[in-house]
């Protein structure tokens, strides 16, 4: 199975900003962005098409022709919970220094590490690769396509965030 991993188009928060799954807007450029996103998959034939339901991901989908994407919450970007909307160098907690150091188990007060979402997102996977698909899209967010790319073999756990795809980046893998 090849899939489509297609992250959202830029957003209109400030930079080092720590928004997650808070529904932010997208930036003026949505148009020109996402224009270019069509255009590199207008002619593929996807068999299914599953976006977060993050209105970032859900407008690229609409804009993309795919107004009836399956919506699921496991592919919504990693829950920052207590840190949502804050911009980095302001936040006061002392986990932030050892979630930095091992963002990998460590849990965001009130929100999930980077094990709980890779392993929702496997669960996704798990249960899609045994769907009779050639080829899925899925409109995501940047900390879903590299939990997908690590699932995949495609990236190792260490290395994952030095993956991480540019916003309107598509990135294929197979199952």
């Amino acid at each position: 199975m090849e899939i489509y991993l297609i992250r959202h188009t830029s957003v209109d928060v400030p930079p080092h900003t720590c928004y997650g799954q808070t529904d932010v807007p997208l930036k003026d450029s949505f148009q020109e962005e996402a224009e270019v996103v069509s255009r590199k998959i207008k002619d593929l034939m996807f068999d299914g098409v599953y976006t977060s339901p993050l209105s970032r991901c859900v407008h690229l989908a609409n804009y993309c022709g795919y107004s009836s994407a399956l919506r699921d919450d496991r592919l919504m970007e990693m829950n920052f919970g207590e840190w949502e909307m804050k911009h980095y160098d302001e936040i006061r907690d002392p986990r932030l220094q050892e979630w930095y150091k091992d963002f990998m188990h460590v849990t965001v007060p009130g929100g999930e590490s980077f094990k709980d979402q890779y392993k929702r997102v496997a669960e996704f996977l798990d249960e899609l690769r045994v769907l009779p698909y050639e080829r899925v899209a899925l409109f995501a967010h940047g900390g879903v396509l590299i939990c997908a790319q690590v699932y995949a073999g495609v990236v190792p756990f260490e290395e994952a965030f030095s993956s991480l795809t540019p916003y309107g980046g598509i990135v294929r893998i197979n199952l």
